[in-house]
Formats: structure tokens, sequence, C-alpha cells
């Protein structure tokens, strides 16, 4: 089922090389880099931010709530937006308007006039740009890189992603102990503009999709909305991802920050998650080098890890117990993610991707504030060490039931040649 790729095997101009050989994803690539580093340590920085400049946690809710929403509320418009124009054009637009807004968010907290409001707003122009970067993104790479190659360059960016996970917030704390957080906020603006400047350098033609004519907005939702539950590998996968946020989110990102400092300290909480970050680069690396050929069915078992460092909380296993698990998620969640964009890249057509990604996006981060409401009555009802046990266990059930339909299980991987 796992084969190592080799230079031998590949056909003449094999696409299974390097996709950095590629001028046009070399530029989507240090543009992804680039940004993922300033998005890495944005939260951080505004989180702290905000707090030494307000010492009211309500003004910090408020900001990221108005980030939120919008994603929520424009996802399904940046989908037929990245299916409609040029997504060179969508991303370079966004990334600046980006800059323009986390620029001035910056501006605010160095020059000493933070106001809640203003940096809610702010907030809110920025969440409606990311809202239309995603679906354009998860929409482009296969227009930049042959059909084969994409799982390479998906995992290239893994380990980006990931390593910036591990290192962004690093950063961001020394920034943040050396200038504030508004000197981080810049940071994070400059990555945006330099985003846009790479992207700007991609042919003009790239993400273009073919003219259809004059179209409108209720019918190119309603044509991506049908692509997406006529897919019968896509729905499955997607509303258990769904499921899968509802019983995660709460019980990890807030129950588990409790948990781990009950049993330990609350230092322990922030190797747990450096742990997890490393599992994560590691496996986006492995996968660079591997080819799984029914990629979305193992990446759906993968998944199932991620409950390990749930039921090790629930369980009051020691603590190295739970960094282990944690490790051990961090692979799991990797080849996951991996999977289902490789595999959304190379089966979904070009004209209607984004539009199917934005809908895949859009159930998957609905269940996220209902997890987050959800969590703190129900460790109230029943204890926390249950609903955290409770949870890892369906976690497992509900990642393993999109195998049951056979097109997921069946699901082919491009392999070399194809």
């Amino acid at each position: 089922m796992f084969t190592a790729t080799s230079p031998s095997s590949a056909p003449a101009a094999p696409p299974s090389a390097s996709p950095l050989r590629q001028p046009s994803f070399r530029w989507y690539f240090a543009g992804q880099t680039v940004s993922l580093l300033g998005s890495s340590m944005a939260p951080v920085a505004l989180a702290f931010a905000v707090l030494d400049a307000s010492a009211q946690a309500g003004d910090l809710g408020l900001v990221l709530a108005a980030r939120m929403l919008p994603m929520l509320g424009f996802m399904l418009i940046g989908g037929v937006v990245a299916d409609r124009l040029p997504r060179r054009l969508v991303l370079v637009s966004a990334n600046l308007g980006s800059a323009l807004t986390q620029g001035a968010v910056a501006a605010l907290l160095l020059t000493g006039h933070y106001s809640p409001w203003p940096i809610a707003a702010l907030g809110f122009l920025n969440g409606v740009l990311g809202a239309f970067t995603s679906p354009a993104l998860r929409g482009l790479l296969p227009e930049l890189v042959a059909k084969d190659g994409l799982q390479r360059a998906n995992a290239l960016l893994g380990m980006v992603k990931n390593g910036t996970k591990v290192f962004g917030p690093t950063i961001s704390g020394v920034l943040l102990v050396a200038a504030g957080g508004g000197a981080a906020i810049a940071l994070d603006a400059l990555s945006y503009l330099l985003a846009a400047a790479f992207l700007a350098r991609l042919p003009a033609s790239s993400g273009r999709i073919a003219s259809k004519g004059r179209r409108h907005l209720a019918r190119d939702l309603r044509e991506g909305w049908d692509s997406f539950r006529r897919t019968s590998w896509v729905w499955p996968v997607t509303l258990a991802f769904c499921a899968v946020n509802l019983v995660n989110t709460g019980s990890w990102q807030i129950l588990g920050p409790q948990l781990t400092a009950d049993v330990s300290s609350p230092v322990t909480w922030g190797l747990v998650l450096s742990v997890r970050g490393v599992g994560m680069l590691l496996s986006s690396s492995l996968l660079y080098r591997l080819t799984i050929r029914r990629f979305l069915l193992w990446g759906q078992l993968a998944v199932t890890l991620n409950a390990l460092p749930l039921l090790a909380l629930g369980a009051r296993l020691p603590v190295p117990w739970l960094i282990a698990a944690s490790f051990v998620a961090g692979v799991g969640s990797s080849v996951s993610a991996i999977a289902w964009d490789t595999s959304l890249q190379e089966h979904i057509p070009a004209g209607v991707l984004s539009r199917v990604a934005a809908y895949d996006d859009l159930f998957s981060y609905l269940a996220i504030p209902v997890a987050l409401l959800a969590v703190g009555p129900l460790s109230q009802s029943f204890g926390p060490y249950a609903v955290t046990t409770v949870s890892g266990l369906l976690f497992v059930v509900i990642a393993l039931l999109p195998l049951v339909v056979p097109a997921v299980r069946r699901l082919p991987h491009a392999a070399p040649g194809q």
C-alpha cells in the first residue's frame, strides 16, 4: 500500500519530480511560506496585545468572533468568485487587502490608539478576505502541478504549515517581549504584502477558468452544491469532519489545557502542542517520499489517531503518555489533511473545485463555535474527564463511518505517469 517514489520508475519529464522544479509552483510556495509564517505569529501577538491594552477578556472574544463570523458568511461566495475569476487575481487582491487591514491594526497598537471596535472592524474585513483566500488556494494548485505531483506539492506545503506551527508562536513570543504585539502584527502585514508580490509572479492565465458567459450567484452556488452532494465520496467525509469537530474542538481546546494543568502544569500544555506540531512536521516530510495507493482510505484511518490525546486525558494517564499520544495524533492529523486536499484536487473538476472546497470548509467551521459553546455545560453536568473520554471514543467511530461508503474506500490515488 505504501511505496517510495524513485526517479528510476518515473517517466520522461517526470511529474513525480520535485514540484519545486516548476517555476509557477515555486512562486506559489514562496507566497504560502511567508503568509503562513506571518499567520502563525499573529494569533499569539493579537491575543496578548489586546489583553495588555484592555485587560478585558471580553475584548479578545469580540475581536476573535469578528473575524470568524464573516469567514462563515462569505465562504461560499469566496468559492464562487474563485471559480469565476482568475484565482491568481483573487489571491493577489485578498493578500493586498489583508496587508492593509493588518497594517492598520498594527498602526493602532503601535501608536497607542487601541480601541476594541476599530480592531474588531478590521478583523471583520480580514475575515471576509480570508473567506476568499482559502477556496482560491485549494483551487489554484492543480493548475500549477501535474496530477501525480499533487501529493508531493501538498506535502511540501504541509511541511511549511506544520513548521510554522512549531516555530511561529515562539518567534511571536520573542517579538512580543522585544517590541510588543504591534510589531508582530506589522510583520504579519508585511508577510501578506510579500505573498501578494510572489503570487503576482504567476502566469497571468494561472487559475483562469474558461468563461461560461453571464452567470448568476445563485446558479453558481447551486452548481457547486450539486457537485458537492453528487460526488459520493466527498459529502460523507465532509459530514464526518463536521461531526469530528463538534466532539473534538471544545474538548481539546478548552478542557485540554485545564486537565493538563490539573495533572501537571500549564507549561506542559505548551509542550503537548509543540510535540504535536513535530509529529505533523515529520508526517508531512515522510509523505513527500511515499505514495499511498488508497490515499483517502488511509487518511480516514490516520485521523482516528487524533482521539488518542483525548483518551489519555480522560484516563488521567501520566504526562509522558499524553505527550506520546499528542505526537502520534500529529502524525495522523497531517496524513489526513494532505490526503483530503490531494483527493479533492485530483478528482474534482477545476471549474467547480473552489466551490466544493468552500462547502467543505463551511460545514467544518460551522461545528466549531457550537463545540466551544457546548463543552462548558457538558463538563459541568458530567465532569470534564467523562466528557473528554466520550469525545475520544466518538471521534474514532465518526472518523471511521465514511469507510462504510465504497467510494471512500476505493478512491484511487494518482500513480506516477497518470
